[in-house]
């Protein structure tokens, strides 16, 4: 398996892909430094570099394999939840707890404005250093995350104010407290809930969106994958270490789960690729806020017109039309269908919720 990092003097994380890309850059910061202070002219030489700086960028993120949309997703460097929520709402005020056992910090709620418009945001949070990251579980929610979240959504529904999820978590924790307290009833009930939840829900996922953590905040209207960020059922290690036994078959995982935003919009599993910045949202978090702000902001427009009943219609249709496929070469199946398994064809349906 491919290296994942390594690290420079400075400290700046490095993907193995990134290398070139970096040294290039530094070069370029070393001339512009000596210009300063030798006085000399190096701008055609910073020209240079630039041009082929953009060049190796495109191309590098032009063709990421899926395994590298995997460690792009999970670079230390890219925005989290809550640069997020600092860079794209206004008046954020959050909610805490879950009225049950205890307030999990990797669920983080509260009432804000897009755009002047009022939402309940709803974002699952890594953490950016040490003791962030074990406060909140490096974004592992227990089943209180859950239940916090589902609490506040009610409320967003109670005073017609939609719903906004940010989706970054490797997946809901799996340890034994997890299960003791109920993480997979507490992941259903949500599902079930959201499916009927009378007001409009959207959710983006912004670097990992990895099985039922995931989707537990992701029964929306509209979901959206930023473009180096992946969805998928299970994490690839998680996906190796069952089919191979060893989480080194990661990279061949990765592969087969079909989990960049590109393969899950050609499954029609979500809405809208949402565009980073060239290099990803690590280079740029500014630029890669901005347009995910863009992005929330014209899904709502469009929601929010839309009838209660015809909206709730539309999500039910939405989610059971969702994991269709054909084999020996049929066509698809048309667009309506019915979920379940038929005796002798060729075709399977099944429905996910």
């Amino acid at each position: 398996m491919q290296k994942q990092a390594s690290q420079t003097g400075a400290g700046l994380h490095l993907l193995e892909f990134e290398k070139p890309i970096v040294r290039m850059e530094q070069e370029i910061e070393r001339l512009e430094a000596s210009q300063a202070s030798s006085g000399r002219d190096y701008s055609k030489e910073i020209a240079s570099i630039r041009s082929h700086l953009q060049t190796a960028l495109q191309k590098a993120y032009g063709q990421l394999t899926p395994w590298e949309t995997v460690l792009v997703a999970r670079h230390p460097r890219r925005p989290l939840a809550r640069d997020y929520i600092r860079m794209i709402f206004t008046d954020f005020c959050e909610l805490h707890g879950d009225r049950l056992f205890a307030d999990d910090k990797a669920m983080v709620c509260g009432f804000a404005r897009l755009n002047g418009r009022r939402v309940m945001v709803v974002a699952l949070h890594k953490g950016r250093d040490t003791r962030e990251k074990i406060a909140a579980n490096f974004g592992c929610a227990h089943p209180d995350g859950y239940r916090k979240a589902l609490q506040k959504m009610k409320l967003a529904a109670k005073f017609g104010v939609p719903v906004v999820c940010l989706i970054d978590t490797p997946g809901a924790y799996p340890g034994v407290e997890a299960e003791e307290r109920g993480i997979a009833s507490a992941i259903a009930l949500n599902l079930m809930e959201l499916s009927r939840l009378d007001t409009p829900i959207i959710a983006c996922v912004i670097g990992e969106g990895g099985s039922g953590g995931a989707l537990g905040i992701a029964v929306a209207d509209r979901v959206g994958v930023m473009q180096h960020a992946y969805y998928s059922v299970i994490s690839p290690e998680g996906c190796a270490a069952i089919l191979w036994k060893s989480g080194e078959h990661a990279q061949l995982a990765a592969n087969a789960l079909k989990l960049t935003a590109g393969e899950l919009r050609k499954l029609d599993l979500i809405d809208s690729i949402v565009p980073e910045p060239l290099g990803g949202a690590h280079r740029d978090p500014a630029a890669a806020a901005e347009s995910v702000k863009a992005w929330m902001d014209q899904s709502l427009k469009e929601l929010v017109k839309v009838k209660s009943a015809t909206r709730l219609t539309r999500r039910y249709d939405r989610l059971r039309n969702l994991g269709s496929f054909f084999t020996g070469g049929e066509e698809p199946a048309p667009k309506k269908r019915r979920a379940g398994r038929k005796s002798g064809s060729k075709e399977v349906v099944s429905s996910a919720g």
